[in-house]
């Protein structure tokens, strides 16, 4: 069970986009992609069959999961995440400082 999944909303802890939040749209092993950091230009050529215009294209690129933390709602802070087994045999993801669980 990961951490950080699809749909999150995490803040980039270090680097040129420090202190900002986003929504996480993939996670691929250890990087993830977060809406609208790390954006990059890519050049890309027009390709017909898929009705694809050529030019400059601005998108996200993948940001390593140690360079974020999830945020908290109700703090408004990023905080660590650990794991817990409830009673009943589901695992959660809690929050460390606060306890509260992450997965409703």
């Amino acid at each position: 069970m990961n951490r950080i999944k699809k749909g999150d909303q995490v803040v980039v802890i270090t680097g040129k986009y420090k202190g900002q939040k986003g929504e996480v749209l993939r996670v691929d092993a250890e990087k993830l992609v977060v809406q609208n950091i790390n954006l990059i230009k890519r050049h890309t050529k027009p390709n017909p069959q898929l009705n694809q215009p050529g030019g400059i294209v601005e998108r996200e690129a993948p940001i390593h999961v140690s360079n974020v933390m999830l945020l908290n709602t109700v703090s408004g802070k990023g905080e660590r995440v650990g794991f817990k087994t409830l009673d009943d045999g589901r695992k959660v993801r809690v929050f460390r400082k606060s306890g509260e669980m992450v997965d409703a």
